[in-house]
Formats: C-alpha cells, structure tokens, sequence
C-alpha cells in the first residue's frame, strides 16, 4: 500500500501502521481509501482476532492532510461522506481494536484513536481536538464518540477550544485506558493484543457489540441481547472448550466456532 504498513502475525494479530512520518501520519486522501478498504478487510477475515492501530515515526496522526485543496464545490459533501465511511468501518470491525499512540493525535487522528476499543498511549502522547483552530469543526464521530468518554461540558470544553493536552490529562478524563512510559509502550500493547488474540473470537465480539449498543439501550434491550448473545456462546464449541479446560486445569484454546 501507499500510506499504509499492514503487518499479519501468526496469532491473529494484525498491526496498521499509518505511514507518512514526514506529514506526522496526515490522512491524505489515498491514506482514507487504504484505511477504508483495510477496515473491511480485517472485519471480513476470519484469521485476523486483533487490531492493532499505530504510526509510524514520532506521531500517531496530526490529522487530515490540509496541504491537499480543500473542494469549495458540490462534491465536499460526498467527500466528507466517504470519511465517515472510514469510521463506520473501524466501528463495525467485530474484533478487539487497540489504538496504540506514541505522539501527536489531533483533529481527525484523535477521533479515529477515539473509534478503537482501546486506547494505550506513551508517556509523551499528547491530545487535540484542533479543528477549531483551523476553522473546522469536529468530524469523523468525534461530536459522538467524546461526550460519551468524558461528558458534554468537557467535550465541549475540549472542541471549543482546541487545546493540546498531555497523556496523563488524556487519562484522567479517561480518552485512554492506560498511559505507559514511551520505552515500554510496544511490549505493553503486543502483551495486551496477545491477550486478546487469545481469547474466545464469538464471545470477543459479542460482548463488544452489546457494550457498544449500551448507551442506546433500555435495560431490557440489554438484557435480552444479553441473553441472545448467550444463547449462541452456550451452543459454541469455544464455550465447551473452556469448561472443558476448566476442569482439566489448562489454558483453553479458542477456535471461534
């Protein structure tokens, strides 16, 4: 790919690497079309258990490419359609998705980290909603995604202003899960991949979906997609694995099915 390093572990690990360390990792418009169709890729490929969103150099993303022309005309709408495209995807992925971050994520870097499952950042990330200092507003779900991680008046606090706030800020308003010193940053994120990759795929994904839906749901939705998704894990050879590895004191081993 052009802007893309797309790496494939045998565990089911798949590392994205955005790759434009020249531009901090600008999503360019060919940067949104592989990011796009690489989404889909690993949503659809039943060997891929785990993604893991990175950049390359000293940033994870400074946002959209701006040295590129804006479009004044008819087309903006469906450009800006296409992007979204590109975080529907990241959101429909139903595997684990870690966004792991050793610099800069601003703007539309900071909302795509914001889309993963899971956010680990080094000790010198730093954190920007900018797009109010270009003239911009809020885009690629940032308006949905933040008010649920840190509450509307922060939110707003955060997009109104557009100020650059450290990892340990970052953490405390809970944007990231953790925040580890920088050396250590790739040990951490492949032992928490491995982890995951490990793990039951069916129930993986399950439980993802039904936290994702949380927010939008009454309790007894809730509850009875709870129970659906039960319903499958029971009849699941993984979940008879499992029991039968309890009992046999072993590690089980998933084959998602």
């Amino acid at each position: 790919m052009e802007t893309l390093l797309v790496e494939r572990a045998a565990n089911g690990v798949v590392t994205v690497t955005l790759n434009r360390p020249e531009k901090k990792n600008a999503i360019n418009g060919a940067m949104w079309n592989e990011l796009w169709e690489t989404f889909r890729e690993v949503a659809e490929h039943a060997d891929d258990r785990v993604l893991v969103l990175t950049g390359a150099g000293d940033a994870f993303c400074s946002g959209a490419d701006l040295s590129e022309e804006v479009t004044r005309d008819r087309h903006q709408l469906e450009r800006m359609r296409h992007f979204n495209r590109v975080g529907l995807a990241l959101h429909d992925i139903p595997k684990p998705v870690i966004a792991k971050i050793g610099g800069i994520a601003a703007g539309a870097g900071l909302n795509l980290a914001l889309g993963c499952d899971l956010i680990v950042a080094s000790d010198q990330a730093r954190f920007s909603e900018i797009f109010v200092r270009r003239g911009l507003t809020i885009d690629l779900g940032g308006s949905w995604l933040l008010p649920r991680l840190v509450g509307i008046h922060k939110a707003k606090e955060l997009a109104l202003f557009g100020d650059v706030i450290s990892a340990a800020e970052a953490e405390r308003l809970g944007i990231v899960n953790r925040v580890v010193p920088a050396g250590r940053l790739d040990a951490f994120v492949e032992d928490w991949a491995n982890r995951l990759a490990a793990g039951p795929p069916l129930a993986s994904s399950m439980t993802k979906r039904l936290l994702d839906a949380a927010l939008s749901a009454s309790l007894d939705e809730a509850l009875e997609a709870e129970a659906m998704a039960q319903t499958v894990n029971v009849s699941s050879e993984d979940t008879r694995e499992a029991i039968r590895a309890f009992f046999e004191k072993r590690t089980p081993i998933f084959h998602g099915r």
